[in-house]
C-alpha cells in the first residue's frame, strides 16, 4: 500500500495508547498510527496504562503488549475491563502459544495480532473495530 493510498483518519479524531516496554516497538507503533493521522501516546507497562485511565485519559484504541515488567498485558487488560474501560484493546505480541493467546483474549481483548505490527495489520484492526471502512 503506497503512502497515497493510506487513509488519513485525522478528521476522525481517533486516539490510541501504545503499551509496550520495548522502545523499538513503541517507535514503530507510534509511526504507524501517526501515518494514519491517529493521535497517540506511549506508556511502558500495564500499570502505566491503568494509571493513565485513572487520571481521566481515554483512548479509542489500545495496542497492548503481553510481556512487560511491573504489570503485563493480561493483567492490565483485565484491570482495565474491571474498571469499565470500553476502549478497543488489541493485543500485540511477539510470542504467544495458543494457551497464552486464549488467556490474553479472555482477559478482555477485542483483537490479537502478532508482531511485527505492519500498516496492513493496523488497518485490519481499525476495520474490524469500524474505525476505518474502506470505500
Amino acid at each position: 500500500m503506497t503512502r497515497e493510498e493510506l487513509p488519513n483518519l485525522a478528521e476522525s479524531k481517533l486516539t490510541a495508547l501504545v503499551v509496550d516496554d520495548n522502545f523499538v516497538n513503541q517507535s514503530i507503533h507510534q509511526k504507524l498510527l501517526a501515518r494514519l493521522g491517529i493521535t497517540n501516546e506511549v506508556v511502558c507497562n500495564g500499570k502505566e496504562a491503568v494509571d493513565a485511565h485513572c487520571s481521566g485519559r481515554n483512548y479509542d484504541l489500545i495496542l497492548m503488549d503481553m510481556d512487560m515488567p511491573i504489570m503485563n498485558g493480561i493483567q492490565a487488560t483485565k484491570r482495565l475491563r474491571e474498571m469499565g474501560i470500553e476502549s478497543k484493546i488489541a493485543g500485540v505480541t511477539t510470542r504467544a502459544n495458543e494457551g497464552e493467546k486464549k488467556e490474553f483474549m479472555e482477559a478482555g481483548l477485542n483483537d490479537f495480532q502478532e508482531k511485527p505490527l505492519t500498516i496492513s495489520k493496523l488497518l485490519s484492526i481499525l476495520h474490524k473495530f469500524d474505525f476505518y471502512v474502506q470505500t
